[in-house]
């Protein structure tokens, strides 16, 4: 099936726009001088931390929206519009999407970021200013901006603690892609009415 040239050029704006975090990232640390830090895990125990952490993560994200009073925004109108951008891209193009964030975002928060930061401050600072910022880039409302934050905040402790920037991709990735899953395929969870 032919693709429309409108529905091209987004996939490869999105593609584009996400593959380009990464270079960011790759920039910034290679200027700058960052270290990155690489755990002494195998790729499988990479993978298997990852996926784990990635699940826990996201039910417990899902548990913790059950409480209305937690979150002062009305998630489910940010969700439908969340809804709407991820139902306009085909799953192939979801995923890749799910991977280049994965890689790129942590390249760019976690190795530059918060790897600068931790040559110039204390861990704490480093990790704390690192999701602050990782939730101003991802703010939708102050709602969106607690959940990134939240999220920023275990991504950047999992790099801490485990010293793995490769765990972290992958616990990224894997999040974004539970995350999407469930709204594309469950979206009454989230209040959406298809």
């Amino acid at each position: 099936m032919a693709v429309p040239a409108r529905a091209t050029l987004s996939n490869t704006a999105a593609l584009a726009f996400q593959g380009g975090i990464g270079v960011v990232g790759l920039l910034a640390i290679w200027l700058l001088d960052i270290p990155l830090r690489s755990g002494s895990l195998g790729m499988l125990q990479y993978l298997a931390f990852g996926i784990l952490g990635a699940g826990i993560t996201y039910l417990s994200l899902l548990l913790l929206t059950r409480i209305t009073w937690l979150f002062p925004d009305d998630l489910s109108s940010q969700m439908q519009a969340l809804y709407q951008f991820a139902s306009s891209y085909s799953w192939p193009v979801l995923l890749l999407l799910c991977l280049l964030a994965g890689v790129g975002e942590e390249l760019l928060f976690r190795g530059a970021l918060q790897g600068w930061l931790l040559q110039h401050t204390g861990p704490w600072t480093a990790l704390l200013a690192a999701a602050v910022v990782f939730g101003l880039v991802h703010y939708v409302s102050f709602t969106y901006f607690l959940v990134a934050t939240g999220l920023g905040f275990v991504l950047g402790g999992a790099y801490q603690l485990s010293g793995s920037l490769e765990m972290v991709m992958v616990w990224h990735a894997v999040y974004d892609m539970f995350a999407l899953y469930c709204l594309l395929r469950y979206p009454h969870w989230f209040g959406i009415k298809v």
